[in-house]
């Protein structure tokens, strides 16, 4: 990022030797050891595929998105992966508003060189209908604060945006078997996309001075730096991609020293993505249980009970062999309020009255039936009169 180096805040002779004074003294300016990294917390939005990452002072949030489109003819069985990249000049006054610079394009493709060609997304996975239909996934990547080293940050960003999207899930149909349907959450639980592994970059700073290395610069060191590397790697030590701006060259013994660094720091970053991508998944999954709402199966049990609690009351005053009677229907009752819908519960209560129905006819005079509004009572009475 060499446009970004030369478009750094301009700092004095004196500052600039403070600061390699003191990494020759193996101390940062900000306290840390030259292979020390920065606090790093990751949080979450609201909707699938959305975090914030914070290293340090540098804040960048990161959104996932899909949709349906004509897959490449070159692979009609893969999806597409893309990255987009917007600096804000509330970020930088270093950076320009509009069409992105060099930093912003360069930035996108060490993340996206260390996504594609790790093959870390099954791509295979994406394809819905060859040669037709396959999903694009986008990446869009916005900066929010610049402290230093946003390729680190940017890249963890996306990594745990990747692994909570959730992509609706798709079916054919038709008479032809042709026709695809996207189905919505309601319907169906999204799917999640399939990371084989986590390519994660790490970021040297190089200065004049062959013998300084630092982890993680910040701001101010990278107006000091003559140059840089990012290593992109996963937790296991394959090497994803390697980037080297800058004129500086570096030695074979160096760049082995910081790949043997960044494979214990990849596999650190990995294990707190992991965790945190973990934690969001767990207090999603409460959400949707309480959500769920259990009051219909409790309502028609407890509507049972109080129907039998109404029942004994109003037959205290009868005989005990009436009550015996009733007694072995409730149960069945009860044990068919467990098993059934509220719909059906409703219906065999209704069933019940009509078959419990021991008065005579005058039980109906006087009293309000709801469905005698419709019905004609002369009708009705003479029925009754012959059953009797």
């Amino acid at each position: 990022m060499e446009q970004r180096l030369a478009n750094c805040v301009q700092l004095t002779v004196n500052e600039k030797q403070f600061i390699e004074n003191a990494l020759l003294s193996e101390l940062r300016v900000d306290g840390r050891g030259p292979l020390e990294y920065r606090k790093l917390s990751i949080k979450f939005g609201k909707d699938d595929g959305s975090a914030e990452v914070q290293l340090g002072e540098t804040r960048v949030m990161s959104f996932v998105s899909a949709q349906l489109v004509q897959p490449y003819k070159d692979r009609p069985n893969e999806g597409t992966l893309s990255i987009f990249t917007e600096f804000s000049p509330m970020a930088d006054p270093s950076f320009e508003p509009g069409r992105p610079g060099e930093s912003a394009v360069e930035l996108g493709r060490i993340i996206d060189r260390g996504l594609r060609e790790s093959r870390a997304i099954d791509t295979e996975s994406l394809c819905i209908l060859s040669a037709k239909l396959v999903w694009a996934i986008r990446i869009d990547i916005h900066i929010l604060d610049n402290a230093g080293n946003l390729v680190d940050a940017a890249n963890i960003a996306a990594l745990a945006s990747l692994l909570t999207f959730r992509r609706p899930e798709c079916s054919l149909g038709g008479e032809d078997g042709q026709q695809v349907v996207v189905h919505p959450p309601e319907v169906r639980e999204p799917l999640p996309l399939i990371l084989h592994h986590l390519p994660v970059a790490v970021t040297f700073g190089f200065f004049s001075n062959e013998n300084l290395v630092v982890l993680d610069p910040t701001y101010h060191e990278e107006a000091v730096m003559t140059g840089r590397m990012t290593a992109t790697l996963n937790a296991n030590g394959d090497v994803c991609a390697i980037q080297k701006p800058g004129e500086q060259g570096i030695f074979q013994h160096i760049i082995m020293h910081c790949l043997k660094l960044a494979h214990v720091k990849a596999g650190d970053i990995t294990a707190k993505i992991k965790d945190a991508v973990e934690k969001h998944n767990n207090e999603r999954a409460l959400q949707k249980i309480k959500r769920r709402s259990s009051s219909v199966s409790v309502d028609v049990c407890g509507t049972t009970a109080r129907l039998r609690g109404k029942q004994n009351q109003s037959g205290g005053g009868k005989d005990n062999s009436h009550l015996d009677q009733l007694k072995p229907k409730d149960e069945a009752n009860f044990m068919e309020c467990d098993a059934t819908s509220s719909g059906q519960v409703q219906i065999n209560k209704k069933d019940e009255g009509s078959k419990n129905f021991t008065g005579g006819p005058s039980s109906w005079y006087g009293k309000k039936d709801p469905y005698s509004e419709c019905v004609n009572s002369d009708l009705l009475k003479a029925p009754m009169d012959s059953e009797c």
